[in-house]
């Protein structure tokens, strides 16, 4: 029998306007086919993949077109069917530059001939479980897109006695999470036994945060007869933190520099559990994923369920165009997410939501001297203090930027805005760990 847990929390984070209700009670439609995708090589955490197709070539849905001999890295399908057109480089809505495949559609859709093939989870071994995993090339969908198949095998060794699904969906306006929990409860819950089964049954839970209590009475009710505990989280951000979620959850600490399973537990998206169990049930590889398309500025936001390599600029037709002339477009979240500078851009296994944000709301504030009020330190998450790592940064000097533990940043953007002075707090904290990191790879 389900268990429920509630009133579960972390210490620190925000308040933030959800701005939900524009697509929270709009079911997933199925986005229109893209007449030509381009297909990033490189949409995961680690290497890039290599093309595996050449131009001229015909494919097929479900295909697969890029892969690599790396040990992180995750394998890359083809969303459409029909011919290879080139293989140049773009930017993807992760901000990355790298090759994409550009593929042509024939609108007929046809399916690559190993998907359909049906499997019982029951009846698979822990190698079947992680190769189904690897070969349907799955990342974490929560935005993190870390290859779940590097993630079960880096856990070898350890003793993991608890599996977390993911379903806080802590950044605003974001609703895609919701509509799979609301719609796809039996497969999120299937993917989540698969997993459980890989840890010799460990522990199970779904944790959602207390604004979506509809999709909490959904996953009780579709759990009911399972050994699987619904974790009920209070609702601020940045509760969709991993590492905050096993402190909510479990009340456990992660180590800094650590992963999760040093608190022997392991997290993914709910998302990514669904991936699971379509890759168990049919073999179907990630070649689609639910998109939120929302914000004031667009005409009528909606969830798509949107082919990989889509442009954005295809999804945001599909909702009305442009409602008025845009002030920013963002792949992600507002808080972690990404702006982009191009209607071309290919969604990726990461995207969650492309947030089309009007003239109106986007204004650039005055920067004003810190006045030690203590804000950023009161909300941060990992108890740094924000405003002398950014003040270090700013002045270059990364060493004592390093001993105020820039590293254990998790760029949640929450010191950034409650910030009184509005203070650049979360990007010179980026800029310092990425300038720590690179003179260690140096040294």
């Amino acid at each position: 029998m389900s268990t429920m847990l509630e009133n579960l929390t972390f210490k620190g984070g925000v308040h933030i306007p959800e701005n939900k209700d524009l697509t929270s009670s709009k079911a997933i439609e199925r986005a229109r086919e893209p007449k030509t995708v381009f297909i990033a090589l490189h949409q995961h955490v680690g290497a890039p993949c290599e093309a595996i197709v050449k131009v001229g070539d015909t494919v097929k849905v479900g295909q697969k077109i890029g892969e690599s001999n790396a040990k992180l890295s995750a394998t890359v399908h083809s969303s459409v069917s029909g011919q290879v057109k080139s293989i140049k480089k773009m930017y993807t809505a992760q901000g990355i530059k790298c090759d994409c495949i550009e593929i042509e559609s024939d609108g007929l859709n046809e399916l690559d001939e190993s998907i359909g093939v049906k499997s019982d989870w029951t009846n698979l071994s822990k190698e079947e479980i992680v190769n189904k995993i690897k070969e349907a090339g799955i990342v974490g969908l929560g935005g993190a897109g870390f290859p779940l198949h590097s993630k079960l095998l880096s856990a070898e060794g350890t003793t993991i006695d608890s599996f977390i699904l993911n379903g806080a969906e802590c950044e605003p306006y974001l609703t895609c999470d919701h509509r799979i929990m609301l719609e796809e409860p039996e497969k999120v819950i299937y993917g989540l036994e698969v997993l459980m089964k890989y840890f010799d049954n460990c522990d199970g839970y779904i944790a959602v945060e207390d604004n979506k209590k509809d999709a909490i009475d959904c996953l009780s009710k579709a759990s009911s007869d399972k050994d699987i505990k619904i974790a009920s989280l209070k609702t601020k951000f940045p509760q969709g933190e991993s590492y905050r979620i096993v402190d909510s959850v479990l009340k456990r600490v992660v180590p800094q520099g650590g992963r999760c399973k040093d608190a022997n537990t392991l997290v993914t998206n709910v998302g990514t559990s669904y991936a699971v169990a379509e890759a168990i049930q049919d073999n179907k590889p990630l070649y689609e994923r639910v998109v939120t398309v929302t914000g004031n500025g667009v005409n009528e936001p909606k969830n798509l369920l949107a082919k990989i390599g889509t442009p954005i600029g295809d999804l945001i037709e599909q909702c009305g165009g442009f409602k008025g002339k845009p002030g920013k477009i963002i792949a992600g979240g507002p808080m972690t997410g990404i702006a982009l500078h191009s209607l071309e851009t290919p969604i990726i296994k990461e995207t969650t939501g492309i947030i089309v944000l009007s003239e109106e709301e986007v204004k650039i504030d005055k920067v004003e001297p810190c006045i030690k009020c203590g804000e950023c330190v009161s909300v941060c998450p990992v108890f740094l203090e924000p405003l002398y790592i950014s003040a270090y940064s700013l002045k270059g000097n990364m060493e004592m930027a390093n001993e105020y533990n820039a590293l254990a940043c998790v760029s949640c953007g929450s010191c950034s805005y409650v910030c009184p002075s509005k203070r650049p707090l979360t990007e010179s904290i980026n800029h310092a760990q990425n300038e720590i990191k690179s003179k260690r790879e140096i040294s």
